[in-house]
């Protein structure tokens, strides 16, 4: 039974933590051998009751002194409170204690400044929630602040962005452990639409843009995202969405912030990225299935969005993730 043990603290995100749990949870019950489940335990600085940044009452069975011990996996939750709890030398020397035992150690969204303040990230690669990325570079210039990915793992310490990033790290952890089966099948019960690797960006073209006011157009992103080697031209996405090229074009902008033709373009160079970070398939194939038709669009697509080429981004991540 590995022992998974979730710290939390006054004013965290309460999806911090119940994310997580949810996963290890939901996987344990499908492990098929009982060494291969989870024991999860959720502790803070004082047991009972621990009032979240959302108000949510959440009761914590055990503080930090009588946590169980050993722990296999701990994760550090984030949240409005982090600040404070970097400041109690109590958390930090018990962060520092338990990881130096743990096989592995992983925070969710701003939970990266305490595995920060701990030393735990100095000389490593981090990430947190987009908008504190510049003040955990600021705060520690030792950790090496990546502001794109969805998670980051450098070798036994892993960090995640904002929130439900926290699943998407989890669910790599149990792909880690049990097999990507039960992995994909702990994502099914939780209806996940799309599990996200790792190197997928925090500001994806459906991120940046959130969803259209026009159900038509609101649609229409949904079909882009599912058919990117479709014919995805204006006069026949405004076909599809039952309107003049004039009007659609006008309606996109003006709901999106963004033309079609750049839409489009970042869908695909991030259909593209999923194939580059997940597949062995070569770049001319890579190009056909997304829509990019050759190598040579998808090449300069990739500069543009991502200002690296297609084969960097590959070795790049492959990179990562055997790091």
């Amino acid at each position: 039974m590995r022992q998974v043990t979730v710290l939390a603290f006054p004013r965290v995100q309460p999806l911090d933590v119940t994310g997580p749990v949810e996963v290890f949870s939901i996987a344990s019950r499908l492990a098929r051998q009982a060494d291969q489940r989870y024991q999860i335990e959720v502790v803070a600085p004082t047991a009972g009751a621990v009032r979240t940044w959302s108000g949510l009452g959440l009761v914590v069975d055990r503080d930090l002194a009588h946590a169980t011990r050993p722990v296999d996996t701990l994760v550090v939750a984030g949240g409005p409170g982090v600040h404070e709890a970097a400041q109690d030398r109590t958390v930090v020397g018990w962060i520092r204690r338990v990881a130096r035992r743990a096989r592995r150690v992983a925070s969710v969204c701003t939970g990266a400044f305490l595995l920060a303040e701990a030393g735990l990230l100095d000389g490593r690669r981090a990430t947190t929630h987009w908008s504190a990325c510049d003040e955990l570079a600021r705060r520690y210039p030792r950790v090496r602040v990546e502001k794109d990915p969805i998670f980051v793992r450098d070798g036994a310490i892993s960090t995640s962005a904002g929130v439900t990033a926290g699943i998407d790290l989890a669910l790599d952890l149990v792909d880690e452990d049990l097999g990507r089966a039960i992995a994909l099948e702990v994502a099914r019960w939780l209806v996940l639409f799309l599990r996200r690797p790792g190197g997928q960006s925090q500001f994806s073209a459906q991120l940046g843009s959130q969803l259209a006011e026009r159900d038509a157009l609101r649609e229409l992103q949904g079909f882009i995202a599912d058919h990117p080697a479709e014919n995805l031209s204006v006069p026949s996405l405004a076909r599809r969405a039952g309107m003049s090229t004039r009007n659609f074009a006008r309606a996109f902008r003006r709901d999106l912030s963004l033309t079609p033709a750049v839409y489009v373009e970042r869908t695909r160079v991030e259909a593209a990225r999923r194939q580059l970070e997940s597949s062995s398939a070569g770049l001319a194939q890579i190009a056909r299935d997304t829509g990019f038709g050759t190598i040579e669009t998808m090449h300069r697509a990739f500069r543009r969005t991502l200002r690296v080429t297609p084969g960097h981004y590959r070795a790049h991540f492959r990179g990562a993730r055997e790091a």
